[in-house]
């Protein structure tokens, strides 16, 4: 069969949500999702399997592709509010953004993550330490599920909808169509798939695909920021009066020399630090786990610097993919310096590394990020630091590590209307690859909303 009603362009959390619910309510749509990588049970990056200790560039990368996209072997932080992780509400209503977050997390909950336990930062006493010392600590409730535990709710969730939705793994489009009654025609490597709605859900790695999308279109795109950082790690016990209170903490701060924006981001206690491989530029993250035997000696967070542009250059992941590049050249991948090193102006190595108390979680080389980071990101990035300092005594110690580069790159917005459809009549844009949504949460709840509009057309 290659008629369908629906086709859904990608197996990110958006996707996975949306066939989630088209799978729940009642409707008669026939359905098809199209996903370039692998099934979630397959999903394993050689590094985490043991095969080796750097990023070999697996096209495509099994940490940023397949069954649950970039979320699904991350830690699986699902964050419930709008002061951060995307813009949704500005399309649905802050009402209704909120009801369908809220709807993720009891779907996740019921698919396996009961146990996990639900964090807020609201009323605690860390807020007040934040502002004592010029940090501001954001409202959210966060649903920790970790790694493992987000890998088997995927695996349910797949096993629910199975029979229902026909899943595409190891499949490429390469080019759409519209057709003169309206419908689309999919072009994959596989041969091509017709249908009436097209759902473009291709998460943060389909960036190029959905700019070409919208450029054959003329669909209207708003670029985005890009966030550029490092990846700071310390023994876990320096931010366990935090993480223990709070666990995921969204903490920003403005520098004093340039009056930046610098905010934590993904904080993984007890977790471990991972290669990314965007587009062929390998980048970092962070991971954690539910289990306790899976736990390391450390904690992780990113610190970002947004960046934006203007004319005459434009293009802010272009940039965020330069500067990553330079890292990549000098260390082959992820490079890591000691926090004290980088403040004497030295580079790490090898034998510095090895007189450090800090034990590393990924095997990276050892080098200058002065050398890679422009110097005002560098400057906020150490301020930041030191700011921290001030909550988390033992931030700034010498034996601090830093990975870079981590890059947080943003789709362009698509121009989409309050339903997430473009101009084009049956297109729409969901999830990270729309550029409306930053985050699990939110790119899960833009999954929800098209499905319900769409069962009701197919009712």
């Amino acid at each position: 069969m290659n008629k369908y009603d629906i086709i859904i362009a990608g197996s990110g959390v958006g996707g996975v949500f949306m066939a989630y619910e088209l799978t729940k309510i009642d409707n008669n749509a026939s359905v098809l999702v199209i996903d370039r990588g692998a099934p979630i049970e397959k999903r394993v990056c050689p590094i985490s399997a043991g095969k080796t200790k750097t990023c070999v560039r697996c096209t495509p990368c099994s940490i940023m592709n397949g069954y649950g996209g970039a979320g699904g072997l991350s830690d699986g932080k699902y964050n419930l509010t709008t002061q951060f992780g995307g813009d949704l509400h500005r399309f649905l209503g802050e009402d209704r953004a909120m009801e369908l977050m809220y709807y993720v997390d009891d779907v996740l909950c019921s698919m396996g993550g009961s146990n996990a336990k639900l964090y807020s930062t609201a009323n605690t006493k860390l807020k007040t330490k934040c502002l004592q010392n010029d940090l501001h600590l954001l409202d959210a409730q966060v649903r920790h599920l970790g790694t493992d535990t987000n890998v088997k709710i995927l695996g349910n969730i797949f096993d629910f909808v199975k029979d229902r939705i026909d899943i595409l793994f190891y499949t490429t489009v390469s080019d759409i169509d519209r057709n003169d009654d309206g419908s689309f025609t999919v072009h994959t490597d596989k041969g091509d798939f017709f249908c009436t709605d097209l759902v473009l859900a291709t998460g943060r790695s389909g960036s190029a695909g959905i700019s070409k999308v919208c450029d054959k279109f003329r669909i209207e795109q708003q670029k985005n920021r890009v966030d550029i950082g490092v990846r700071v790690e310390l023994p876990a016990e320096i931010f366990e009066h935090i993480t223990e209170s709070v666990y995921e903490s969204k903490i920003v701060y403005q520098t004093e020399k340039y009056n930046d924006l610098v905010r934590t981001f993904c904080m993984n206690p007890h977790g471990e630090v991972v290669a990314e491989n965007t587009n062929g530029i390998v980048t970092v993250n962070g991971h954690s786990y539910a289990n306790p035997e899976l736990h390391t000696e450390n904690t992780n967070f990113a610190l970002l610097v947004s960046n934006s542009f203007t004319e005459p250059f434009e293009d802010s992941n272009e940039y965020g993919e330069a500067v990553a590049s330079l890292s990549n050249m000098l260390g082959g991948g992820v490079l890591l310096q000691r926090f004290g090193d980088l403040e004497k102006g030295r580079r790490s190595s090898e034998r510095r590394m090895e007189k450090c108390f800090t034990r590393p979680t990924l095997s990276a080389t050892a080098g200058d990020l002065s050398l890679v980071i422009p110097k005002r990101q560098l400057d906020d990035i150490i301020e930041m630091i030191h700011a921290l300092d001030k909550i988390a005594p033992g931030t700034a110690n010498e034996d601090t590590l830093l990975y870079g580069v981590e890059v947080k790159f943003y789709n362009s917005r698509v121009d989409v209307d309050e339903n997430l459809m473009t101009k084009i009549p049956g297109l729409y844009a969901i999830g990270d690859g729309s550029g409306v949504t930053h985050s699990l949460s939110q790119a899960s709840a833009s999954g929800i909303h098209v499905a319900r509009l769409l069962a009701e057309k197919y009712r």
